[in-house]
């Protein structure tokens, strides 16, 4: 059939095979042979001669590279002698072990962490070859797991010298000079609501109320004032992309002068700020907005823990003077929510995790973190804000940058439905608006366990926001306009939409306006680096988790079933947010064939079914802590588990395995797990990143 010349991103399989992902979003993955993927690495990004086959699948030859993914790698040392050293390729991403220069390799244990530079690729006449440029240490050491995190996924450390001479000029308080031309809003009672350790204040709100509704100012860092273009700090700023959250540790996409300094919004402070100055109606409706430079002096800075006191009638003295903003804030954000889940804004009940981190970089505690109201009032002041300047660049009719959330596949959303019928439920989610379906639907059954399952469903049946030219609108949140304006200080973004604004405030300066083709490179990029962070994030969440439930190999826990997968099942336990994976083979002599539709495992003899909410009785039976992998067994199959001291396992499920073979006849068990306690305030900022 006709060929043709696809550009593309490339993941190697552990057979050797590989998959390119095209740039072009509207073409179907390709299938690249083994043969052809000799000298390729994963996530290389190549040109491939692509022809749809015989099946209808799409079939490919790599032709050329046109980019490495990376030109530094992270792995485990393994030692063939002295003088002979190598980085072993676990999952087959490099397609062959890299090979490590001798005089690199001195005083380097086996076994050990190294961050090592790749001097020729796989292919290359010399081979695949390499040298140590820093060693890290055990890779048992808790203390090594960010860092590790960090180098895996290529995030960017520290700022480069021309930044940090840059910054020394800086002072720590505002100069006057930069206060002229700015609206003043000094006067004005703002105040900061933010997490328990947050240092970076970046926004600021005050609310007024009068017959004709509620007026409200949203005032943030102004970051762009410091950071400019072409400046060595800006470009380290867009190499980063965004800040990194891990426990106890944060990868600033700003050195702390800024953000922590000149541009947090402290109290009793006078800082310099992008404001968006909004009226709404008492239906939440957005009437007027205006966008300008101000200047401002926080009269509080109030904690979530606080805010919430404040509102529950009970608040601390110290915030009297700051009380009715609070209230006042409370009542418009009822509304606001009220409006947003009428008009299809979806309420995912997703529970954020909490693991609590020593000063060893052990976890001791995994918490479910309890979102308070008041972490809604401010997400709800900051979702206004974004949506105004959002539909205010799109009235000025230029190219901009949008946050952009486009609706799940039709494939997906019958997944959903054959989720939805499995559970005996007649609600449907196809037909008429989409959003507004889901919500009901996950109205339904909010607080359930069902609602619980079907909010992970909904949200891995998400495709990923990102950044885009285009306005499409943010479907998650129901919006036709949507952008991110309100957290400079920690994603590019929202300082290349400040920018854009400030070329229609009539001040002293002179911004220009960005040029599309620009723009949609920067879209792309900032996208990509946000993905990056949240890959690293979730790497070490998974690695922290194993940690934690090591100690517990061997003990019996309760769970439930929340992915069910053709090659076994995943458990989430009731007492710890830790979730595991029941292989195939440990599952029962049955055999087990997946079925798509319903998300479910059915034995072929029995008829047995391991679907979606089903609980199970689990015991916790290996942990690979490099991998972040966690592995259960059935706790009615406790033979199985090896290397178990005989009286150790706390008693097994008293069901008779004849019971396993019939889902509707199961006893429930009764038996308890150890509990973990629960946090009342979340020391989270609370304001959702992915969105």
């Amino acid at each position: 059939s006709h060929s043709m010349m696809i550009l593309g991103t490339v993941k190697r399989h552990p057979d050797g095979f590989g998959f390119l992902i095209p740039d072009d979003k509207d073409h179907e993955d390709v299938y690249i042979p083994k043969h052809s993927m000799e000298g390729i690495m994963t996530n290389d990004k190549v040109y491939a001669k692509v022809a749809r086959a015989k099946d209808g699948r799409y079939s490919g030859e790599i032709v050329r590279i046109d980019k490495r993914a990376t030109d530094k790698t992270f792995g485990i040392f393994r030692s063939k002698g002295e003088s002979d050293g190598y980085l072993e390729d676990k999952e087959n991403h490099w397609g062959e072990p890299l090979k490590l220069a001798s005089a690199s390799i001195k005083n380097v244990k086996n076994g050990d962490m190294v961050y090592a530079k790749i001097n020729s690729y796989p292919g290359d006449p010399r081979g695949f070859r390499g040298e140590i440029i820093e060693v890290l240490g055990d890779l048992q050491d808790p203390m090594n797991d960010v860092r590790r995190a960090i180098l895996m996924h290529g995030i960017p450390e520290g700022f480069s010298r021309k930044t940090m001479t840059e910054v020394s000029q800086l002072k720590s308080e505002v100069n006057p000079e930069d206060t002229k031309k700015r609206k003043d809003l000094r006067g004005l009672s703002l105040i900061t609501i933010d997490g328990v350790t947050a240092k970076d204040f970046d926004d600021a709100i005050y609310v007024e109320k009068d017959s004709a509704g509620f007026h409200l100012w949203v005032a943030i860092a102004d970051v762009s004032h410091y950071v400019k273009p072409k400046t060595a700090l800006d470009e380290d700023a867009y190499a980063k992309g965004n800040s990194s959250y891990f426990p106890r540790f944060v990868e600033p996409m700003l050195p702390e002068i800024l953000s922590n300094e000149l541009c947090s919004l402290k109290p009793n402070v006078d800082r310099l700020c992008m404001v968006a100055e909004m009226w709404l109606d008492f239906s939440g409706t957005l009437t007027k907005t205006e966008i300008y430079e101000g200047v401002m002096n926080s009269k509080a800075r109030v904690t979530y823990g606080d805010a919430q006191e404040v509102i529950d009638g009970d608040g601390p003295k110290e915030f009297d003077h700051v009380k009715d903003i609070i209230l006042r804030a409370a009542d418009l954000a009822k509304i606001l929510m009220t409006k947003r889940t009428r008009e299809g804004s979806l309420n995912l009940e997703v529970p954020e995790t909490e693991i609590v981190i020593d000063e060893l970089g052990n976890p001791i505690d995994i918490i479910r973190s309890e979102r308070l109201f008041a972490h809604q009032v401010i997400e709800e002041m900051m979702l206004s804000a974004n949506v105004a300047v959002a539909k205010f660049l799109h009235s000025k009719e230029i190219p901009s940058i949008s946050r952009t959330h486009d609706k799940p596949d039709q494939e997906k959303i019958n997944l959903l439905q054959n989720f939805l019928n499995t559970f005996g439920s007649d609600m449907s989610v196809s037909g008429g608006l989409l959003q507004k379906k889901l919500s009901s639907v996950l109205k339904k059954f909010e607080g359930k366990q069902e609602g619980m399952i079907l909010s992970r469903l909904v949200l891995r049946s998400m495709k990923q926001a990102s950044y885009t030219v285009e306005a499409n609108g943010h479907f998650g949140l129901g919006f036709s306009y949507y952008t991110h304006f309100t957290s400079p200080i920690r994603r590019y973004p929202d300082l290349i939409v400040h920018r854009l604004l400030k070329c229609f405030i009539p001040t002293h300066h002179d911004y220009q306006l960005i040029a599309e083709d620009d723009l949609r490179s920067m879209a792309t990029h900032c996208s990509a680096t946000e993905q990056r962070s949240v890959k690293a994030e979730r790497f070490l969440t998974s690695i922290k988790r194993a940690r934690f439930i090591q100690k517990h190999i061997g003990e019996e826990f309760e769970g439930v079933v929340t992915s069910v997968a053709k090659f076994g099942v995943f458990v989430s336990l009731r007492s710890f947010d830790v979730d595991g994976l029941i292989r195939m083979d440990d599952l029962g002599k049955d055999h087990f064939e997946f079925d798509e539709e319903r998300l479910e495992l059915v034995g072929k003899r029995s008829g047995y079914r391991y679907h979606l909410g089903m609980p199970l009785q689990v015991i916790v039976s290996n942990v690979n802590v490099e991998l972040g992998q966690i592995d259960f067994l059935l706790a009615a199959d406790v033979e199985r588990f090896e290397g178990q001291k005989k009286g150790e396992r706390k008693h097994a499920t008293s069901e008779k395995k004849s019971d396993w073979k019939h889902d509707k006849k199961r006893k429930k068990t009764k038996k308890n797990s150890k509990r973990v306690r629960e946090s009342r305030v979340s020391k989270s900022s609370g304001k959702n990143k992915s969105r």
